[in-house]
């Protein structure tokens, strides 16, 4: 029975930073990526080089452009929902 409790609480450690990603697994994360992307959705896998598999995504894109006559930024925001998300290279927030 200690042996039961002291192997839960190793699988339950973050030693390092693909633990945190280990116990995300079947949660819901947001990923921030490059090109003004962000991504909401369950973690399904992952790997060594950050390659992560996601369900019920919802992906949104924020370029920022610039006015030409005002020079202000203008934000736009698109946004969709894909079923599964095969991405690779992301930052966790």
């Amino acid at each position: 029975m200690a042996d039961d409790k002291d192997q839960q609480q190793t699988t339950n450690t973050v030693e390092e930073p693909l633990d945190l990603i280990r116990l995300s697994l079947d949660e819901y994360i947001y990923v921030k990526m490059r090109n003004d992307r962000e991504l909401q959705g369950r973690l399904h896998a992952y790997e060594q080089h950050l390659n992560m598999i996601l369900g019920d995504v919802e992906e949104t894109v924020s370029p920022i452009e610039i006015d030409e006559e005002t020079y202000e930024e203008i934000y736009k925001s698109t946004k969709r929902n894909i079923l599964i998300l095969l991405s690779r290279e992301m930052v966790l927030y």
